[in-house]
């Protein structure tokens, strides 16, 4: 995986520059980098590590926190002058349509974990060696990470890159992710 191509972006957010990470050219869901312009990776750099979320982040789900967590992100990522690394791995890596299966059994009252591992899934197949090697490409050494996970915690530890600082993302919980939030939290080990 290396650079394919950058370009600034100017967003709702701040103005950013985003960089395309791929094998080749053609690849279809590239991974990305959005870099804030005056990122000083000779400092901690704040990054938040963002698994994409179609229902969330796109359309707006409040089925989950996806959507919640990127807008909270992107907004300290502007202010702290730091990165967001996106990553494609779609449904906890398992893609939009098994994602969607999943939602139908939890429609049917299974939770988030059951549903996923009913169609044959772990509960969480994502990974974050991408994410590494993107962070040390763009020259980071040294992050404050936006997180509750404790999975992209334990990978950031497992690496030769300083994990300065952890820094909570809290959502709301409503009446649509209630269950869900405390999958992640009682089952899951998300920290809060």
């Amino acid at each position: 995986m290396k650079r394919q191509i950058e370009a600034q972006l100017p967003t709702k957010f701040g103005q950013f520059k985003i960089i395309i990470f791929a094998d080749s050219p053609e690849e279809k869901a590239p991974h990305f980098a959005l870099v804030h312009n005056e990122m000083n990776v000779d400092e901690t750099v704040t990054v938040r590590i963002h698994s994409e979320c179609l229902t969330g982040d796109i359309l707006g789900s409040i089925k989950c926190d996806c959507g919640d967590q990127l807008s909270k992100s992107l907004a300290i990522i502007n202010k702290e002058k730091g990165a967001l690394i996106y990553l494609r791995q779609e449904g906890r890596g398992i893609g939009l349509i098994n994602k969607i299966k999943a939602y139908k059994l939890q429609d049917q009252g299974r939770n988030t974990i059951d549903a996923n591992l009913e169609l044959g899934f772990e509960a969480d197949q994502r990974h974050y060696d991408e994410a590494i090697l993107m962070l040390k490409d763009l020259g980071i050494k040294s992050l404050s990470l936006l997180t509750n996970n404790p999975e992209k915690i334990n990978a950031l530890q497992n690496s030769d890159l300083n994990l300065d600082d952890r820094v909570p993302l809290v959502s709301v919980t409503q009446e649509f992710n209630e269950d869900y939030m405390q999958v992640k939290k009682e089952i899951m080990g998300h920290l809060y």
